[in-house]
């Protein structure tokens, strides 16, 4: 049932930006300023694919909106999802009938659109980020969006948090093809080894082909942890950089030199993936590093941006 908010109570804008790590939110106030904010479980738009998938995401929906109502009925939402393709009717009814209010007043978008106008007005800059997932990202002054990279784990997102898990795991065990028992050597096997439970293969084959990615994402953690005292897991994190270097310059070759910013948990993991990217840029290109708050530019997003009532 859709209960109708008070006349008295301020319009709030719900903000939501969903990874494949965690699903942050924000509470906007009329003005901008933010009254609540909070975490829930990382969500996916591929999750939609499967039936557990789909009963994930509405967990989590049912999740956030119990963390949400106490502070109020938003009046409209703003909900970046990595994965989204454009399909939202379902998402939109689970969401409205769980925070009750309209369908039409929720709009969903790429995750990356509402992380780009966290850092930079359209026109303005491009955006790397580096989450579970990586992408370089440009709305250009019409409001179009263009990517680099940005196609999935499978296929790339290199230097997101996948991608650095993956290229360390690779390493452990193609060196243990050659050398069987060099982990106990390696601080960083060490550290991959007690993350994923033990150091039989069964262990690293049920963490990499047995879960959602965002949770594979996190074995990034171990391997920025053992960087300063292995140096294969500080060439990952170089490589890491590199490979986010690619993605702004290829927009730039493609739009021209704008500043670049890049944004994201893997991004932060270690200075060396900054420093990396940083020296693979153009000179005096401007460069910056970014805390994100994509929550906080949903949530004013969805008070700048009414939808037609139902």
């Amino acid at each position: 049932m859709i209960q109708a908010q008070s006349s008295s109570a301020p319009e709030l804008g719900l903000g939501i930006d969903a990874g494949g790590t965690q699903t942050r939110w924000a509470l906007a106030a009329p003005g901008g300023a933010i009254l609540a904010e909070g975490t829930v479980a990382g969500l996916s738009a591929l999750q939609m694919g499967s039936a557990h998938g789909r009963e994930t995401v509405r967990a989590t929906f049912a999740e956030l909106a119990a963390s949400v109502l106490p502070h109020g009925v938003p009046k409209r939402v703003e909900a970046g999802l990595t994965g989204f393709g454009g399909d939202s009717e379902l998402l939109q009814r689970w969401l409205a009938e769980l925070l009750h209010m309209q369908a039409t007043s929720i709009h969903f978008c790429s995750d990356m659109e509402i992380a780009y106008r966290a850092s930079f007005a359209p026109g303005e800059g491009y955006l790397v980020y580096a989450g579970t997932g990586s992408i370089g990202a440009f709305i250009d002054a019409d409001g179009t969006f263009h990517r680099a990279g940005g196609r999935g784990v499978v296929l790339d997102d290199g230097g997101g948090g996948f991608w650095i898990a993956k290229e360390a795991l690779r390493h452990i065990w193609r060196l243990e093809d050659e050398q069987p028992g060099a982990w106990r050597a390696s601080k960083m096997a060490r550290a991959v080894f007690d993350y994923v439970g033990g150091d039989d293969w069964a262990y690293s084959r049920q963490f990499i082909y047995g879960q959602e990615r965002g949770a594979v994402g996190k074995l990034a953690l171990a391997v920025a942890a053992t960087a300063e005292q292995d140096p294969a897991a500080a060439t990952i994190l170089r490589n890491a950089g590199r490979e986010l270097a690619r993605l702004a310059r290829a927009l730039v070759n493609r739009f021209g030199p704008r500043p670049v910013a890049v944004s994201g948990r893997a991004a932060a993991l270690h200075p060396v993936i900054v420093t990396a990217m940083r020296e693979l840029l153009p000179d005096g290109l401007e460069f910056s590093q970014t805390s994100g708050g994509a929550h906080y530019a949903a949530a004013r997003m969805a008070l700048d941006q009414p939808r037609s009532p139902a």
